[in-house]
């Protein structure tokens, strides 16, 4: 028997609520996808109607294709604009207020920084010959641009293909303004981006005229001189204002190439480049042939300067640590005694230009740095290019290049911190490292060595199973920063074998260490900073410099010298030997040939020199002992000359000729006893090396001579 039906519970009203969102979910579903169906079919429909056959769908096929790459280039674009845009967040229209003179090492004036902050001269105030001399030679369309003057760089290419050389420049002022204001002179494809975006940047934050003015008043002008109104007072002794239109013609010749054009150095090229200047004026429409003529027939004279060069590779580095120095000082006009030796600067720069003229062409390598610093931590040259009026930028400073092998005594110290000798024996054999297998030079496998055999001979394998088995990358990074390399480096396993980028600054520092017995923080470029008004001393590195302290202990620093002498020797740095003198150092060389560096130091010296090509291109199979080390070599024949010679602390026969050995003997002890001397005695605050000397030899004078004795009283006196 069935049981009867129960009925059916009457829904609530949230069921109900429910019900009624779903039904309205579905039917607005169904309407948005209808309707869509109906937009797309009619849109088909429609595009139908343009549908184009034969050759007429090749061109369509082409621009849309164009499109499709032109927004995916406008992505690109914009993604390497954003570095581009970073760089004008700070402050950059504040070059700061310093104003800086500075003196050698020997009290001698070589240059100033920072004031034509002072000396800027308006626009508007500048003769009209002045500007229209600048325009014709530098960017006749100027006003008529915005930024990028395509009609300009298309007329340059041209004559440039023409000439089969480069004979004109297509870069208009805001771009050569964006260069010197933000970037580097490197001449790769991502600077030249940048400097477009930034251009455009300059044109739509600045007026032409204010544009202008700071290309004006920031540009290099040979000898030292930054802005129009400085060069017109170095070489003419007058204001931009009062130029005549020969002279304004000489100085707009500068922009192009100040250094090979400067008028104190070389006149017959400035005043052939002024002519080229005027005739740019006629031919931009600017002046007549009648209105020029006076300034060809009567072309300007300069003040005499000298053949002196400027230093301002070094200048440019010493205004920086001025300004970090004095900055909590208040003052800003300053006399900075600085630690610079003309004779080595030039030394360096000869034997770099030399053996790149002699060598460049069979290398391909077209750049160089050097930087030397003495054994008291002393920076003496700074090499930052080969010619700074073609580039300001400071490759001794500024750019992080892969250092190669020119690494390993880094590693090789922490190992030596670690219980190693030179004598302890690693495998040289095949080793790989989380998928990195490095290879020696030679490709070849080097069995069990001594660790003096794999620095001397460069044997890749044994710093990188150094630091995989017993010593790991953090020691070796903290072991490169506390020897006083400041640029970052990356934590990297290949860190071993040197593809962290670094300055030839930092080398040189980081290898003084084993000249300085083990101690880092010396190294020093300002040695006093006087106020320009009242000769009141601000800083003196001797009294305020934190003192230095040691990072390597002796036995490790004995070991590391004993290694690094023997590269020389039996290993890759042949080429930088010196007569009657031992040398310490490491080759460096980076993959496919793009760097190459020695860096080496004696007991009185420590020197760096980098080789290579400012857009990274390789050359031709130089190593760190080929042309490096000789450019170390030449360099360092001249600096030991006429000098007391030191001994490189830790090894047991420092020098190679015994002659040598005792007359190093017999100058150290002097050098005892004078240093003696100057203690006992409170040095003045400045004194040249001239007036230094004349009162040790007066000291001396006055040491030697005989006593004076009371005269005696006569004898009619006495018996009275």
């Amino acid at each position: 028997m069935t049981s009867p039906l129960k009925p059916r519970k009457r829904r609530g009203p949230i069921a109900a609520a429910l019900l009624a969102v779903d039904a309205w979910l579905d039917s607005s579903l169904y309407e948005t996808g209808f309707k869509a169906r109906q937009f797309w079919e009619a849109a088909t429909i429609f595009s139908r109607r343009f549908r184009v056959k034969g050759w007429r769908r090749g061109i369509v096929e082409v621009l849309s294709e164009g499109f499709t790459l032109g927004a995916g280039g406008i992505v690109v674009l914009l993604a390497l604009a954003l570095p581009a845009f970073q760089i004008t967040t700070g402050d950059w229209r504040t070059q700061g207020d310093f104003a800086v003179t500075f003196l050698d090492r020997y009290g001698n004036e070589i240059g100033q920084r920072g004031i034509i902050q002072r000396d800027s001269v308006p626009v508007d105030e500048m003769p009209d010959h002045v500007i229209k001399a600048v325009l014709a030679t530098e960017d006749r369309r100027f006003f008529d641009h915005y930024g990028i003057d395509v009609l300009g760089l298309s007329r340059a290419i041209f004559e440039n293909v023409r000439a089969n050389s480069v004979v004109q420049g297509g870069s208009s002022i805001t771009q050569q303004l964006a260069k010197n204001l933000f970037l580097s002179n490197e001449r790769t494809l991502q600077r030249k981006i940048k400097e477009a975006f930034l251009s455009l940047w300059l044109e739509a934050n600045l007026s032409k005229k204010e544009i202008l003015q700071l290309y004006l008043d920031r540009a290099y002008m040979g000898g030292g001189t930054f802005g129009i109104e400085a060069a017109a007072d170095f070489y003419f002794g007058k204001s931009v204002k009062d130029l005549n239109l020969a002279e304004a013609a000489m100085l707009a010749g500068l922009f192009k190439a100040p250094t090979k054009y400067a008028p104190h150095i070389n006149l017959p090229a400035a005043r052939a480049r002024a002519n080229v200047v005027l005739s740019n004026l006629v031919d931009s429409g600017f002046m007549t042939e009648g209105q020029v003529l006076q300034a060809r027939l009567h072309p300007a004279d300069v003040v005499d300067r000298g053949e002196q060069k400027s230093p301002d590779y070094f200048l440019d580095w010493a205004f920086d640590e001025v300004k970090k120095i004095a900055a909590k000082s208040g003052q800003h006009s300053l006399v900075a005694h600085t630690t610079f030796d003309a004779n080595i600067q030039k030394a360096a720069e000869e034997s770099v230009e030399f053996h790149l003229r002699q060598f460049g062409k069979e290398y391909n390598v077209t750049e160089g740095a050097v930087v030397v610093i003495e054994t008291n931590g002393a920076v003496r040259a700074i090499v930052g290019g080969r010619d700074y009026g073609a580039s300001q930028f400071n490759r001794a400073t500024k750019a992080l290049r892969q250092t190669g092998s020119s690494f390993k005594p880094y590693v090789y110290a922490t190992a030596m911190e670690h219980g190693f000798t030179p004598d302890s024996v690693v495998s040289g054999g095949a080793i790989s490292w989380g998928g990195w297998s490095p290879h020696n030079y030679n490709g070849g496998s080097a069995g069990n060595v001594t660790l003096i055999t794999a620095i001397a001979k460069s044997i890749n394998t044994v710093p990188v199973r150094l630091a995989k088995d017993y010593l790991g990358i953090g020691p070796i990074k903290a072991m490169a920063e506390a020897m006083g390399v400041e640029s970052p480096l990356e934590g990297h396993k290949t860190m071993v074998l040197g593809t962290s980028g670094m300055t030839v600054m930092d080398q040189a520092t980081g290898y003084s260490v084993f000249a300085q017995n083990g101690f880092v923080g010396s190294r020093h470029g300002i040695t006093q900073l006087l106020t320009r008004t009242g000769g009141e001393v601000v800083y003196d590195f001797a009294k305020d410099a934190p003192p230095p302290h040691r990072v390597l202990s002796e036995q490790a620093l004995k070991y590391m010298n004993t290694m690094l002498a023997a590269v020389p020797v039996i290993g890759t740095a042949r080429r930088a030997q010196l007569p009657n003198i031992v040398v310490a150092g490491k080759t460096g060389t980076t993959q496919s040939y793009r760097d190459a560096w020695f860096v080496g130091f004696t007991g009185n010296y420590t020197a760096a020199v980098w080789l290579g090509n400012d857009d990274f291109t390789p050359t031709k199979n130089m190593t760190g002992g080929t042309l490096p080390a000789m450019v170390w070599q030449r360099l360092m024949v001249y600096a030991h000359q006429n000098i007391d010679l030191k001994p490189i602390p830790g090894l047991d026969h420092p020098f190679i000729d015994p002659e040598v050995a005792a007359k190093a003997e017999e100058a150290a002890k002097k050098n005892a006893e004078q240093a003696e001397a100057e203690a006992a005695a409170e040095r003045p605050p400045v004194l040249s090396s001239r007036t230094t000397q004349t009162l040790r030899e007066m000291t001396k004078m006055f040491q030697a001579a005989p006593v004076l004795e009371p005269p005696k009283a006569p004898e009619t006196l006495l018996a009275l």
